[in-house]
């Protein structure tokens, strides 16, 4: 098989032929660091493609379940891999190039939860992964570098995509990017990127989180994180340093986060120090924004969110069910539209814990990513929402339609990274294996056609596909939170007050 940089041979694999860590850009290291990513260097001969590429440099979490699996080092880690049912220029398949999630600090395309053969197979399409920079090295603020590094890279693959994806069997008229999380969160940012136009027809965004940064925030963020190493937010300063102790700066000052409310409001809380910044140039305004002008009007839009999503990160922080008043009266100040108040009158018989859980998922992920189709309706866009309700069969249903329960439904993979959480470890049940099969199928339905199975979304009837034992389509089920939240904006996070 050939690319636009050389050869390359893959392996069939169950009936696909599958070819992994082809680089789709130079090694972001030397005097490519903190700079856009370049074009790979040609190789001469045919380039093995059987193993995943390295991973970029990364926080590996506090259980480390979001981690990269024993995979070869190296710096090549801007590179793509590919799922196909036949290698064929005549083919014309579907393209889905999949965008992975964590926080902006973690991931990697070679995670075994992003196996993407059952995807492939079940929708007789072309699938693609991809690395992209992370953390510090992706998306801090640095002086003299361009901003969302992470999301050029992203749009370096999908050019990488439409060169050379025709060779693997796809159509690169029919590309359908689809992200979880921090990936959604990339997914809804090339969707207002005026240099992703045209490389993607359709989206899929699966919990989009509502942060994004200002340019003061990120700077002032970036300011501290350099700090944490006794340097300047700056390229000559940060050269010198290697990418793992960048990593550790990140590590150093994300528990710190939490005593900043006063300067860095929001953001703050979620120890999270990296998002795209809407910078005025690569990204020039929020997705929201973007999207209620018109910005992504001819790209097909599916977008939606789980019922629970804020139980992932309760539970992982030992406090699932724990949640008292101090903590919910915290949060409800610092995130509820319209303040605590507001609230507790829609929600009069929701517990503390309830509403702690209920104002963290709404103003994270449930909110951003209704109002996300909300903005593409308004700017002329077509959208499809879902909301996932099927509860995680893992401690007797304790966890809920928690965060990241649709990565192992629609890939398949019940016995890998934080599926093992959700499930137990346990095989899945039948209803489980027949659930994620109608994700395959929607999801693959609607990169063929820009139909997932059910009517688009509209400020009428507000109907929505709901994922669960039994699956159904409703109003938009979560209608308490939308009017709390109708007409809220999600503008980039701000610097609240830089002498905090």
């Amino acid at each position: 098989m050939r690319t636009s940089s050389g050869a390359v041979r893959g392996r069939t694999e169950d009936g696909l032929t599958v070819f992994r860590g082809i680089p789709f850009a130079q090694p972001p290291v030397g005097d490519a660091r903190f700079a856009a990513p370049r074009r790979p260097r040609p190789w001469d001969g045919v380039r093995d493609a059987y193993d995943f590429g390295p991973p970029p440099p990364q926080d590996l979490g506090a259980a480390g379940t979001a981690g990269p699996p024993d995979v070869p080092g190296g710096d090549d880690w801007l590179t793509v891999n590919v799922w196909t049912p036949a290698p064929d220029p005549a083919a014309h398949r579907p393209v889905m190039v999949w965008i992975h999630g964590g926080a902006y600090k973690m991931g990697h395309s070679g995670s075994p939860a992003y196996d993407a053969r059952r995807i492939a197979a079940d929708g007789d399409l072309v699938v693609v992964t991809l690395n992209y920079r992370l953390g510090m090295e992706g998306f801090a603020h640095i002086e003299g570098a361009p901003a969302n590094r992470g999301l050029l890279d992203q749009i370096a693959a999908l050019a990488w995509v439409q060169d050379n994806i025709a060779a693997f069997g796809g159509d690169p008229d029919q590309v359908t990017i689809f992200g979880e999380s921090a990936g959604a969160g990339s997914v809804a940012a090339l969707l207002a990127m005026p240099r992703a136009a045209g490389l993607f027809r359709r989206a899929v965004a699966q919990s989009v989180p509502g942060t994004f940064f200002s340019a003061a925030l990120a700077a002032d963020i970036g300011t501290a994180l350099a700090a944490e190493l006794g340097l300047r937010p700056t390229v000559e300063d940060l050269s010198e340093v290697t990418p793992d102790q960048l990593v550790t700066a990140g590590q150093a000052l994300a528990p710190k986060m939490p005593g900043n409310i006063s300067r860095w409001g929001q953001a703050a809380p979620t120890v999270t120090p990296y998002a795209p910044v809407v910078d005025g140039e690569f990204l020039p305004v929020t997705p929201w924004q973007a999207l209620t002008s018109g910005a992504a009007r001819d790209v097909d839009l599916l977008v939606g969110h789980n019922r629970d999503e804020n139980r992932l990160f309760t539970a992982m922080a030992g406090k699932l069910g724990q949640i008292g008043e101090d903590r919910a009266s915290a949060a409800l100040r610092l995130y509820a539209p319209g303040g605590e108040a507001a609230y507790r009158a829609a929600f009069p018989d929701a517990s503390a814990n309830d509403l702690y859980e209920r104002v963290q998922t709404d103003w994270l992920f449930a909110m951003p990513s209704l109002h996300l189709a909300e903005a593409h309706l308004a700017g002329g866009g077509r959208s499809h929402v879902y909301e996932l309700t099927w509860p995680a069969p893992a401690f007797d249903g304790a966890l809920g339609a928690c965060h990241a329960l649709d990565i192992p439904l629609l890939f398949g993979t019940f016995q890998e990274s934080l599926a093992l959480l959700q499930f137990g470890g346990a095989e899945p049940s039948e209803e489980a294996l027949a659930l994620s099969a109608r994700f395959r199928s929607s999801w693959t339905a609607f990169a063929r056609t820009g139909d997932p199975g059910w009517p688009a979304y509209d400020t009428g009837q507000r109907l929505a596909r709901v994922f669960d034992a039994e699956p159904a389509v409703a109003p938009y089920p979560e209608e308490t939170s939308r009017r709390l939240w109708e007409g809220y904006e999600f503008a980039p996070l701000p610097l609240v007050d830089p002498k905090a």
